[in-house]
């Protein structure tokens, strides 16, 4: 195995050393999911109402690729090892989830566009 040390590739072996990679990967993992929790709660935040019909259009389409993704990986998943059982469920919820959002943007999209018509002036027909 390598390990990156001071800039230079130095080769290791051992369980140790797999199992630090192994941590400082979900480490890493762990600190970006989190920074994007952060970053996206912030953004969010301060988009104004106008905005909000075009950025959740964007989003329902991301997410229409993500269902379309985990769709593929479930479909890709030949085996009944423990560890394709656990990849199938994995794709299932990811499959349920991402549909999930995909609706609800769309409804949440259509009643702010729904926010924008025109009502029909009924006291103008009625009083004449």
């Amino acid at each position: 195995m390598l390990a990156l040390v001071t800039g230079f590739l130095q080769a290791t072996s051992g369980v140790e050393s797999a199992l630090s990679d192994n941590a400082t990967v979900i480490l890493l993992s762990i600190y970006v999911l989190l920074l994007a929790v952060f970053l996206g709660f912030e953004l969010i935040g301060k988009v104004p109402a106008t905005l909000h019909t075009p950025l959740m259009s964007g989003t329902n389409a991301i997410h229409g690729i993500v269902v379309l993704g985990a769709m593929l990986i479930l479909g890709s998943i030949h085996g009944n090892s423990t560890g394709d059982t656990i990849l199938k469920v994995i794709a299932f919820i990811a499959v349920v989830l991402g549909s999930a959002n995909v609706f609800g943007g769309f409804v949440v999209t259509d009643r702010m566009l729904e926010m924008f018509k025109r009502k029909p002036a009924a006291g103008k027909a009625g009083g004449k």
